[in-house]
């Protein structure tokens, strides 16, 4: 696997790459349930609602506020033009994109992970605000848009430190290029300190 970007930092390089393994946000413990239908991608979490029971999308959401007694139904887009990408509004262009699912949670839920009885508006869009970001994060896995690292030593070629799981925004603002001078500047202080420590063993 080829490095799509490298970056120098005191004399160690930085090599930055997609994690092509990265493992979905939805085998983590989320607060909403993402129904999804397509006709060529898998996608969203595994549920027992099928598309054929429904004649229309105000179906499927009246079916959520009734049945599960949904405090929040947020409608999902997908555009699908060489990659795919996702979001909680419609995209400009009709042809490739459409709606594909919902996002939504339950107020039992909500009441039994928080430990309330009471759900305020405040609290709300707090949690209007939860759904939003797990959509944001299952866009960059979908969408590819996951990154790892790997750092060399260029003097003696040896792997000091690698880490992958980097979700979204590009690896340049991701935390991905902060991880890994900390751990430049980690691996440096080490080094120093077994340099200090033998001097002291030969002075002894």
């Amino acid at each position: 696997m080829d490095p799509i970007d490298k970056i120098n930092y005191k004399g160690y390089d930085i090599e930055i790459f997609l994690d092509y393994d990265s493992q979905s946000p939805r085998e983590w413990d989320n607060l909403g349930t993402i129904i999804c239908f397509h006709k060529r991608y898998i996608l969203g979490d595994n549920t027992d609602i099928g598309q054929e029971n429904y004649h229309s999308w105000e179906d499927l959401e009246t079916f959520l506020y009734k049945k599960y007694n949904a405090l929040i139904v947020i409608p999902i887009y997908m555009y699908d033009h060489s990659g795919i990408t996702i979001r909680t509004y419609p995209f400009p262009c009709r042809w490739d994109s459409g709606q594909i699912g919902y996002i939504y949670v339950s107020k039992k839920k909500v009441r039994e992970e928080y430990g309330i009885q009471r759900i305020s508006k405040k609290f709300k869009r707090t949690v209007k605000t939860m759904l939003l970001s797990e959509i944001e994060v299952y866009d960059h896995y979908v969408s590819g848009d996951v990154y790892g690292y790997s750092i060399e030593d260029k003097v003696t070629e040896e792997n000091i430190n690698s880490c992958f799981g980097f979700y979204g925004n590009g690896w340049k603002e991701n935390g991905l290029l902060d991880y890994a001078e900390n751990a430049i500047d980690w691996h440096i202080k080490e080094i120093e300190q077994n340099i200090a420590e033998d001097r002291i063993l030969e002075i002894g």
